[in-house]
């Protein structure tokens, strides 16, 4: 089996190095209005005049090019999520991780060798602008699939909103939300609208590739009257899994094959529940049962509708990918805990170690590319950058703790990593051996895993891709939080195998950005006028103490206001009263 395997993957590989082909997309990034949800008309992000925005096909070993004209009135860039740009880390995207963002009125080329295959998306990745529309799929196809089928499907799954991400932000970070409670969606959306149709031909089987391309909602995926079978995740063949239903939180991607039914008599609901739990208050008039139609005949009638809300028990990291990929004992662990707090800025922030992820002011590419030895050391990269230098081919595990009352999911830039582990609770070094190793011959891989409340999750990947890499809850909420780290990846072998392009500096200089020298923009280890994040509050507060603490303060004040306002009421109805007794003492 596993020569056949390899036999097949050779093949592959020689027929992509024949019809390799340079795939080029001009992106003009503009504002347009929309109403995808059919209930509120706004200003959202589009591509050339359009939303949603254009799918992206491309074959693997071809190379992608999107030609990036930013017409829209903010910095802007582009990251194509869950590729590796193996050699290519400064066309990744994330603003001031790998790049200087888009000014408004420039241009820029993102030029990508595609060395996968299967299914991704590309997004916005400055100021959470794919809340605002500029998410779409990208899909790359195998000369030789693993899997045959006749047809397939992208389905993209996505929360909508009526108001715009700068708006919500700002109320989301104000230190009037110490509870840190997200925005809720206004609607769930299919392929970004409510009525999204896929027409079946009897007999024929069908690859679903769905996508989750959410600020923060989780959906379960099933097919009234279907079995599916699940063949990939994030972009990793797996062997046939066979479910029911399957949950896909933000960011995560999956392929199902389905074989229609044998006869078009009837059509069937296809449902993504939204899940309640990862949102702090459900509104009465969200509707949480997205639906598209499975269609196969246009006057057939409609199946009785399975919904539910019992859902099949689901563990992604036991799926088996087909090629397999042994692991090694890590050279370094990295244990992060995720949690919320009311911080020193007064506002709900989120960490990892107690620490806020906070933008330097210089690239963190850029540090790694022009400190020299000190690309090494930590510290030139600041600390709320959360720096984490490993070095090249070494075996990294993240040992992810959630200590939060919501579920999580993580993503790597640059690398799939094997799920090695799970367990409850929380895991320190202190606590001796890691006890919940599950899989560690042939793990399950991805690029974006859910870590449950008050449980961890073990990952481990080789660090072969020199780049600076963000680590992140894909949760856009948590990550504008500060839920995220930097990966510094073999910083000692970088500068000979990445050049920065000529235009990204460019863009540095247009907006005052530096583009040399450590976190603050200067030499050595001065790092005087680093961008500064907010700390934890001194003391032993909970966080719900802190929360109970802020929220009385804020009572305080009201209620301080409404004094005021009584009192200044009072004053004015005295000095009516002493003006009306003048008056009528002057007539008398």
């Amino acid at each position: 089996m596993l020569a056949s395997i390899k036999s097949l993957a050779l093949l592959a590989l020689a027929a992509t190095a024949a019809q390799a082909a340079v795939v080029t997309y001009n992106w003009n990034i503009t504002y347009v209005n929309a109403n995808p949800d059919g209930l509120h008309e706004r200003r959202v992000i589009g591509v050339n005049g359009q939303f949603p925005i254009p799918t992206i096909n491309v074959t693997l070993g071809d190379t992608l090019v999107i030609n990036v004209i930013n017409q829209i009135d903010q910095p802007t860039s582009l990251h194509s999520h869950g590729l590796f740009q193996t050699g290519n880390a400064q066309f990744d995207g994330p603003s001031m991780v790998t790049q200087c963002p888009i000014p408004p009125g420039a241009n820029f080329t993102y030029t990508i060798p595609i060395e996968q295959h299967g299914t991704y998306w590309i997004h916005g990745h400055n100021r959470g602008q794919y809340v605002d529309g500029l998410r779409g799929p990208l899909i790359i196809h195998n000369t030789n699939e693993t899997y045959k089928y006749d047809e397939e499907y992208t389905i993209a799954l996505a929360d909508w909103y009526h108001t715009e991400h700068e708006i919500m932000l700002e109320q989301y970070l104000s230190i009037f939300n110490p509870s840190g409670a997200e925005p809720v969606p206004e609607s769930g959306l299919i392929n970004q609208k409510t009525d999204a149709k896929f027409n079946f031909v009897p007999g024929k089987t069908y690859r679903l590739r769905i996508i989750n391309m959410s600020a923060l909602a989780m959906f379960h995926f099933y097919i009234d009257g279907h079995e599916m079978e699940i063949i990939e995740v994030d972009g990793i063949d797996v062997e046939r899994k066979v479910v029911t239903s399957f949950p896909v939180t933000a960011a995560q991607r999956y392929s199902v094959l389905v074989k229609a039914r044998a006869d078009a008599s009837q059509n069937f609901i296809l449902h993504a529940d939204m899940d309640p739990s990862m949102f702090d208050v459900v509104p009465p008039e969200l509707e949480l049962k997205v639906q598209g139609t499975i269609v196969y005949s246009e006057t057939a009638p409609l199946a009785p509708s399975g919904v539910t809300d019992e859902y099949e028990p689901f563990n992604d990291a036991l799926l088996v990918p087909v090629i397999p990929e042994t692991t090694q004992l890590p050279d370094q662990i990295f244990p992060l805990t995720a949690a919320f707090s009311v911080l020193n800025d007064y506002s709900n922030k989120a960490t990892f170690n107690d620490i806020t992820y906070v933008m330097p002011k210089v690239p963190t590419l850029y540090t790694a590319l022009t400190t020299g030895n000190l690309s090494s050391n930590p510290e030139v990269y600041g600390k709320y950058s959360h720096p984490m230098v490993v070095k090249h081919n070494e075996w990294i595990e993240i040992i992810i703790n959630n200590d939060d009352p919501g579920n999580h999911p993580f993503h790597l830039h640059g690398h799939v990593f094997q799920i090695v582990g799970r367990s409850t609770g929380k895991y320190t070094a202190a606590d001796g051996p890691y006890p919940g190793y599950i899989n560690t011959t042939n793990p399950s891989r991805r690029d974006t895993v859910l870590v449950p409340s008050e449980e961890n999750v073990a990952i481990r990947f080789k660090a072969n891709n020199p780049g600076v890499w963000l680590f992140h809850c894909h949760i856009e909420w948590h990550l504008q939080a500060g839920l995220a780290t930097t990966i510094i990846e073999a910083p000692e072998v970088m500068p000979s195998v990445l050049k920065i392009d000529p235009t990204h500096i460019e863009h540095c200089k247009a907006l005052g950005i530096p583009y040399r020298g450590n976190a603050a923009g200067n030499e050595g280890l001065n790092l005087d006028g680093a961008n500064l994040g907010p700390d934890p509050l001194p003391g032993t507060f909970t966080a719900k103490g802190i929360v109970a603490l802020v929220f009385t303060i804020i009572s305080a004040l009201l209620g301080l206001a409404t004094v005021i306002w009584y009192a200044r009421e009072d004053d004015a109805l005295i000095s009516a009263q002493v003006a009306q007794a003048k008056n009528t003492e002057e007539q008398h």
